[in-house]
């Protein structure tokens, strides 16, 4: 255990000594503390004057901030390859990524949909449009992407999910991931788990276009949800980009799938295209 901890420490250490990766602290207004973020920026970033556009990438369930940076090494290689920023807010443990109406201590979304944006572009040289920002993130953070990427479309202008559980009124499903504390009883609240699942957020499409990009494991726990969120977009006539690979619930499919989106929001952040 030791030994795991000292070898977390060195490459901590090495990141923050030779590679463009920080650990910053923002102060949360609506939640009265602060939010830590790792923050990885293009290796040339000092030595520029270029402003660069930002991916938000969330962690999942029982997760934090440092997962994306210890489970995945190449994370300054891919920022330094798509020309961009990537930002790892922490989302609590189960947050959800909502404003919790039941744990007031819990307003991830404005938290990662409204401050911390404001606070990088008001510290580090980004693009400031929406159309230079994009959110996604990996089974809880899947659903917190596109979740918030509707709902704060004046703040990105694309958003994606992986393995994204993304229909939270599926109490089979999500049972024990402690959605119930952030949104209350299951009987009691029952619409709010219909509301606020991404399955039905996305019928109230925002009135800026986005980028839309999910995808999911075909061995993966949560493939049903994904796919009838792929066919209700198309019945919904929302353009997405959807894809299905070999995989399961795991760092082996997200280390996959994140190079994926990140030339997708590449491309995006180019182009301004949404498909």
């Amino acid at each position: 255990m030791k030994r795991t901890f000292l070898l977390f420490i060195f490459i901590f250490t090495f990141f923050s000594t030779f590679a463009a990766i920080d650990t910053v602290s923002i102060y949360s207004s609506s939640m009265f503390k602060n939010v830590k973020c790792v923050v990885i920026t293009p290796s040339d970033y000092k030595k520029s004057n270029h402003r660069y556009p930002v991916v938000y990438l969330l962690h999942g369930y029982s997760g934090n901030y440092s997962d994306w940076v210890i489970k995945d090494p190449e994370m300054q290689k891919l920022s330094d390859e798509n020309k961009m920023m990537i930002v790892c807010p922490d989302g609590s443990f189960s947050s959800w990524y909502f404003d919790s109406p039941v744990d007031l201590t819990m307003h991830y979304e404005t938290n990662i949909g409204v401050e911390i944006p404001a606070y990088i572009d008001s510290v580090y040289h980004t693009v400031k449009d929406r159309k230079a920002r994009a959110i996604t993130g990996l089974s809880m953070g899947g659903h917190g992407g596109l979740f918030i990427g509707f709902k704060h479309s004046e703040t990105f202008g694309a958003c994606g999910s992986m393995s994204g559980v993304l229909d939270i009124s599926n109490f089979q499903q999500i049972r024990g991931l402690d959605v119930e504390k952030r949104l209350g009883d299951t009987i009691t609240n029952k619409q709010y788990y219909y509301d606020w699942s991404v399955i039905n957020i996305i019928e109230k499409y925002p009135k800026d276009s986005l980028a839309i990009l999910f995808d999911c494991g075909i061995a993966d726990t949560y493939i049903n949800m994904n796919r009838r969120t792929h066919e209700k977009m198309l019945q919904l006539k929302i353009p997405h980009t959807y894809t299905e690979r070999p995989g399961k619930h795991d760092w082996d499919y997200w280390n996959n799938a994140l190079r994926y989106q990140l030339l997708f929001f590449k491309q995006y952040f180019a182009t301004g295209k949404i498909s």
